[in-house]
C-alpha cells in the first residue's frame, strides 16, 4: 500500500507524576488496542535488573545522548532526576508512517516539548487518587530510598496542577476501570472524523463506482 493511501498513525502522549503507574497502565492498554504500539524511550540512567535494552528503553551512554540533543535527534527530551529521556524523532516518524498509532510515556517537561514543537498528538494526564496513595505506591516498591521518595512527591506536587494543560484527564484508582478509561480515549479519537478520512473515501468511491454501472 502505498503512503498516500495508507491511514496516518496518531500520536498520544501519556504523563503522571511518578509513581502513579502509568508504565503499567500503557502496558495494559497496548495489550487491549489493535495497531498501538508503546514508544521506546532513550535514557542516560543504568539498566536496573530485570531491564532490557531495547525493550524497557534504549539505554545509552550521557555523552551519546548529549550527543543526540546536538543534531536534533529528539523529539522531545527532559532532565528526570539528574537522568535524561528522549523520544527519537526518527522512531516516531518511522511508527507512524506504517500507520501504527504510538503512545509515548513521558513526564510534564517531555509533553511541553511536544507541544512546543506543534506536534499534533493527543495528550492524557494520569493522576493518583490523593497524595497519601502516592505515597504508599512509591514506598511499596521498594526502589527507591528515603531521600528519592521525598524528592519525588515533591516534584508530584509541583505536577499534578499541569493536568490542566492535557486534553483528558484519567484517575488511576483502580488499574482496570483506568486501563479502560484510557482505552475509550483512544478508540474514540481513532474514530474522529478526520483520523477515519481515508476509509470514508474508499466508501465514498464504492458508492460511486456502483451508481455509474447501475447507470
Amino acid at each position: 500500500m502505498s503512503s498516500e493511501s495508507r491511514r496516518r498513525g496518531l500520536l498520544f502522549v501519556v504523563s503522571a507524576p511518578s509513581g502513579t503507574g502509568k508504565t503499567t497502565l500503557v502496558e495494559r492498554l497496548v495489550e487491549r488496542v489493535p495497531n498501538l504500539r508503546m514508544s521506546r524511550s532513550y535514557t542516560s540512567r543504568p539498566m536496573r535488573p530485570g531491564e532490557a535494552d531495547g525493550v524497557d528503553y534504549h539505554f545509552i551512554s550521557r555523552e551519546q545522548f548529549e550527543a543526540m540533543i546536538r543534531t536534533g535527534a529528539f523529539m522531545e527530551w527532559a532532565d528526570v532526576f539528574g537522568n535524561l529521556y528522549g523520544t527519537s524523532r526518527a522512531d516516531t516518524e518511522q511508527v507512524l508512517a506504517r500507520g501504527e498509532d504510538l503512545v509515548l510515556v513521558i513526564d510534564v517537561q517531555g509533553a511541553r516539548r511536544v507541544r512546543q514543537g506543534r506536534i499534533p498528538a493527543t495528550s492524557i494526564f494520569v493522576l493518583p487518587p490523593s497524595f497519601e496513595i502516592l505515597e504508599q505506591r512509591l514506598r511499596g516498591r521498594s526502589r527507591d530510598d528515603e531521600p528519592q521518595i521525598r524528592r519525588r512527591l515533591a516534584v508530584a506536587r509541583d505536577e499534578v496542577g499541569a493536568y490542566r494543560e492535557y486534553d483528558y484527564l484519567v484517575i488511576n484508582d483502580h488499574l482496570e476501570p483506568a486501563v479502560e478509561r484510557l482505552r475509550s480515549i483512544v478508540v474514540a479519537e481513532c474514530a474522529r472524523r478526520e483520523a477515519m478520512e481515508l476509509d470514508a473515501k474508499r466508501i465514498l468511491e464504492s458508492f460511486t463506482k456502483r451508481i455509474a454501472v447501475s447507470n
